[in-house]
């Protein structure tokens, strides 16, 4: 059986709340996880199945959306306890995913840096330094716009650069659900670019945006922001 489970996770950082919405697609032969929460937290993501009734030990995949340290920051921790889960990234991404090269937002952070007022400076570092303790994992799927999988009854791949140069976003065919990562995200429930402000590329985000708009999804599921139904 095919199953579409999005799972609803807040991670807690001091006073402050967030919300994200890993999604989960499983049938009889896969189950397969869309981006995996920050570092230090891939325990939450963990109880977050469990409510779901899903074992984590029954991962075939994760597939990582984009190299952002909110989507691939739990997948260290993952990988250790759960060896035989294969990543999967975009071609472009997965350098970064993996350290063979730097992250772009961490060097976006860094630029950043010497810009911020003098009240926003140990507030710059202290994310500059959290980028840097991501610990990167090696890939063992890449994947490009176009490429086709058979979890959940069939998935495309859909090419979605501009918030990073390789970000991805995954449509279930059949359920014709289309899965966003940061390509978008919900706003008072309109789908936007998320944080053009950080977009390394603006003017692909937006067109990315409508690519996936244009796409004939019946839900759009955004890891910031949730479901919308078309």
């Amino acid at each position: 059986m095919n199953r579409i489970i999005v799972l609803t996770t807040t991670l807690t950082f001091g006073e402050n709340k967030e919300i994200i919405h890993p999604v989960v697609l499983m049938d009889d032969k896969n189950m397969v996880l869309i981006d995996c929460g920050y570092t230090g937290f891939f325990s939450a993501i963990k109880q977050a199945m469990e409510e779901k009734n899903l074992n984590c030990a029954d991962l075939t995949h994760v597939l990582i959306t984009h190299q952002d340290h909110d989507h691939m920051g739990g997948l260290w921790e993952l990988k250790q306890e759960y060896p035989r889960v294969q990543v999967v990234a975009g071609k472009e991404e997965s350098p970064y995913i993996s350290g063979e090269l730097k992250s772009l937002r961490l060097e976006q952070a860094e630029e950043m840096q010497s810009e911020l007022p003098e009240d926003q400076k140990q507030f710059g570092l202290a994310f500059c330094n959290l980028l840097k303790s991501v610990r990167t994992v090696p890939v063992d799927l890449e994947v490009c716009d176009g490429d086709v999988f058979d979890w959940c009854g069939g998935c495309t791949i859909v090419g979605t650069p501009g918030h990073t140069p390789g970000h991805i976003s995954v449509f279930v065919n059949e359920e014709k659900v289309m899965i966003t990562g940061d390509a978008a995200a919900l706003d008072h429930g309109e789908p936007i670019v998320a944080n053009p402000q950080y977009a390394l590329n603006l003017t692909e985000a937006e067109v990315s945006l409508e690519k996936i708009k244009a796409y004939g999804a019946k839900e759009m599921i955004c890891y910031h922001g949730g479901v919308l139904i078309l």
